[in-house]
């Protein structure tokens, strides 16, 4: 009794000791798992926020001369004008310790002595026309170069000339342009006007060298038929391949990519007056970044996109999208962003509205001012706008940093440019600046359940045979030695039977294909044989081979099967499938067939999975009271009816999370899908096809995604979509795993 006195206190103690530290435990888990949640949450709510416009400075010009176009740096640091007397004047935006907020820092005369200017046309945020009233222009480009001393930047202005300080003569009759628009590239210049006299004219210069490096060029003239049409709008693609003109309620689509003649490639009539008891009118027209689109705004307040897409009769153009910018208002203007797919529209009323093409998402909309700006700009980098109302100059800082992503851009279809209809669409990244990211999670959470799926198609048969045999049949020395070397399997690197399907079981795969059929005929057949032969022997052979052993007379037999089904593989494809089965099954079949496909992945992935769900359902079925397997057999029941009734119902709480548990992993496997799949983003439920999935996307996208970009963003929320699946599975499974406990709780 003493004894026991003395032990009981310490005893106590690490009682008490351990259910803290169990406590402490389970409490440290369960708030890892909300900090996980909680920064998820914190990346990714960014890319939901609502555009921002604020007004950040504002002076007043002290010329008074008119202003024909404004723009701002990089940095939103300077700011300059132009005059319609051909004077360019940089202003102060940020204050230093030589200039004052709104001063005039820097100016300088832009024309020639001979030159008359009659407007500038803005071509986009670097480039000006300076055009004149003889047919003559001036490229002006308004540049910023960094200057530092004794540790400080500082912002210089620097006017270039692509094309040289001399006048270029476009129309060679000297004729006023009344419209024009012009691009280049490194080699040529093209210039597409509509004169007084009413011709539509082509000019191109070709440098004899470079433009980069030499201004010296030859000229070509070229006139356009143009049916004595009226051209409001003229806007030729940076790519040089197109000019859009607009005739009153027309677009005119021409090909500029023959050098000698011009031909009407497409007309776009939209159906401007449906909807409304008064005609209605285009009124303004400009090209989306990357000139795949063109914007209509029409005197409704509607703006609609329309691209190229391929159509019973080849490539024409189709009204995709319609935005509604303003009720009742006539847009005057359509700005477009330099390297996003956003606009912005300006109504004669002053009311500012920025749009998202892809997404078809309206971002912002408001007056800037209480007078309609006479000049507007967007800064290089589309974090500003500038500004005029009368002599107010005006900077608005602009916070749209994600305006692609939107709920219905993340799981609806999209109709993307040059796509032929709306689609699920995952495509980070391209080798092109005009490129456009798509982020459609539909494919890549269809990648997730389809590679899932055929994991767990392999897995969970072959991994509940094994737990039933072994937990029900098997004699406890083998059990001994099989159950810790299955569970041994899964301590094997799974970036090493990633390697091994990609490297090795994928071309064995492809080249015996008719032979993984025959398996799932012949191995069936050889164990059901074995059994059938092992039956009818005499017993006096029977006793003869030890119970342990017996289970071992099945390995030859699947042996000898696997041998069969590969030997007849290649007769197979001979007689059956022409010598070639994947030309067969491409062909023939009209199925894709990738190397690296679903098939692999549910093979390798399910061989990871099986000890998962074999370690727990075995012990679940282990763990049934003996005295109910005994009752059963006792009250007359076979070994099979008492396996089935008695013993897999009540260890079906068990069994189901083990199938859970196995769900749970192959949802969240990376390294096995990243390298035995080709990794593409698709919806298809082929078997010969791979996928790209959550876990494996971002693995192979997170080294190479810009921090705080959309993209980073959005691999977050594919991370956020996984710890998703894995909760709701898991939360699945524990609802059923207590309704099962407490159905069969009774038995």
């Amino acid at each position: 009794m003493t004894i026991a006195l003395k032990s009981t206190g310490p005893r106590q103690l690490k009682n008490a000791l351990a259910k803290w530290l169990i406590t402490l435990g389970g409490i440290s888990v369960l708030f890892t798992l909300v900090l996980i949640f909680m920064y998820l949450l914190y990346v990714i709510k960014p890319i939901f926020a609502s555009a921002e416009i604020m007004q950040k400075q504002t002076f007043e010009l002290t010329t008074n001369a008119k202003v024909s176009s404004i723009g701002v740096d990089e940095l939103k640091e300077l700011a300059y004008i132009i005059n319609d007397n051909g004077q360019i004047n940089y202003y102060q935006l940020v204050e230093t310790n030589e200039h004052n907020i709104g001063e005039q820092v820097y100016s300088q005369a832009l024309l020639l002595a001979e030159f008359k200017l009659e407007k500038v046309v803005d071509i986009n945020i670097e480039e000006k026309l300076l055009v004149g009233s003889n047919g003559q222009v001036q490229v002006v480009s308004p540049k910023f170069t960094a200057e530092f001393a004794q540790d400080n930047r500082k912002i210089v202005p620097n006017i270039t000339y692509p094309l040289g300080d001399t006048a270029i003569q476009v129309d060679q009759n000297g004729q006023a342009l009344s419209k024009i628009s012009f691009a280049m590239n490194d080699e040529r210049a093209v210039f597409v006007a509509y004169t007084h006299d009413k011709r539509l004219i082509k000019t191109t210069l070709i440098a004899d060298d470079d433009f980069t490096y030499d201004t010296t060029y030859d000229i070509h003239y070229q006139e356009i038929d143009s049916k004595n049409r009226d051209y409001d709008d003229i806007l030729v693609t940076p790519d040089l391949s197109m000019v859009f003109a607009r005739a009153g309620d027309q677009v005119f689509v021409y090909d500029l990519s023959d050098d000698d003649e011009v031909e009407l490639k497409a007309t776009i009539i939209p159906q401007l007056s449906q909807h409304s008891t008064k005609p209605l009118h285009i009124t303004a027209m400009a090209l989306l970044s990357g000139s795949s689109s063109i914007l209509l705004g029409d005197s409704s307040g509607k703006v609609s996109q329309w691209f190229e897409v391929a159509g019973e009769h080849g490539r024409e153009f189709k009204q995709v999208r319609t935005f509604k910018a303003a009720e009742n208002q006539i847009i005057t203007a359509i700005y477009t962003e330099q390297y996003r797919k956003s606009f912005y529209t300006m109504t004669a009323s002053g009311e500012l509205g920025l749009f998202y093409t892809t997404s078809e998402a309206e971002l912002w909309r408001g007056p800037l001012s209480a007078n309609a700006p006479s000049n507007f700009s967007i800064s290089p980098r589309a974090d500003a706008l500038l500004s005029l109302s009368g002599q107010q100059f005006s900077l608005f800082s602009v916070k749209n940093e994600h305006p692609e992503v939107t709920w219905q851009a993340l799981w609806e279809e999209v109709w993307y440019e040059g796509y032929p209809e709306p689609d699920y669409i995952w495509q980070s990244t391209s080798g092109s600046d005009d490129f456009e990211a798509k982020f459609s999670l539909v494919p890549i959470s269809f990648g997730t359940l389809k590679a899932a799926t055929y994991a767990m198609l392999f897995a969970v048969p072959v991994a509940l045979s094994a737990a039933i045999y072994t937990a029900y049949f098997m004699t406890p020395a083998m059990r001994r030695k099989v159950k810790p070397t299955i569970e041994l399997m899964e301590a094997l690197p799974t970036v090493i039977l990633g390697f091994l399907a990609g490297l090795w079981l994928a071309p064995i795969i492809e080249k015996y294909l008719p032979a993984i059929a025959l398996l799932l005929l012949f191995l069936p057949l050889s164990v059901f044989l074995t059994a059938y032969i092992w039956f009818k022997l005499p017993k006096e052979v029977k006793l003869k081979l030890p119970e342990t052993l017996a289970p071992m007379l099945l390995i030859p037999a699947m042996l000898l099967a696997a041998y069969a089904a590969f030997s007849l593989s290649p007769v197979l494809e001979l007689y059956l499938f022409g010598g070639d089965i994947r030309q067969f099954i491409t062909n023939d079949l009209n199925i894709d067939f990738d190397q690296r496909n679903a098939l692999v992945v549910g093979i390798a992935m399910g061989f990871a999975v099986i000890p998962t769900i074999f370690s727990m359902a075995e012990d679940a079925i282990f763990s049934v009271p003996k005295h109910l397997t005994s009752g059963s057999l006792a009250l007359g029941a076979t070994q099979w009816q008492t396996l089935v009734k008695v013993v897999l119902l009540t260890a079906s709480p068990g069994i189901f999370s083990a199938v859970m548990m196995g769900l749970g992993r192959a949802v969240g496997e990376t390294m096995i899908v990243l390298m035995a799949t080709g990794n593409t983003p698709i919806l298809d439920w082929n078997v010969f096809e791979g996928m790209r999935t959550l876990a494996a996307n971002i693995a192979v996208e997170m080294p190479e995604s810009e921090v705080g970009s959309s993209h980073y963003r959005i691999l977050f929320l594919a991370a956020f979509v996984l710890f998703i699946f894995t909760f709701i599975f898991n939360t699945v499974a524990e609802f059923v795993r207590q309704r099962l406990r407490e159905k069969y709780s009774s038995l």
